[in-house]
């Protein structure tokens, strides 16, 4: 990949995290049942993938897919479905 190729996902990166933090954009996906904060870890999870970081990418990613199956597996157990 070059590097232009990096600086433009660099800055699709950017902007994700920009609308993330967004408090509008945040207040639609947590209607939706959407942790801003699990949003955003995934988001440093993929940036790190695409820079190479391996160990930061499955730190990250695991991180999230860890605190998500948890939150599914405590809401399955009170009857929630999201």
């Amino acid at each position: 990949m070059t590097k232009t190729a990096i600086a433009k996902l660099d800055e699709v990166f950017a902007e994700l995290d920009t609308l993330l933090k967004n408090p509008e954009i945040g207040a639609e996906l947590a209607s939706e049942g959407v942790n801003i904060s699990l949003a955003m870890t995934i988001v440093e999870g993929l940036r790190a993938y695409v820079h190479a970081d391996k160990g930061k990418a499955l730190l990250e990613l695991g991180t999230a897919t860890d605190e998500i199956a948890a939150r599914m597996a405590q809401a399955k157990g009170s009857g929630q479905t999201s």
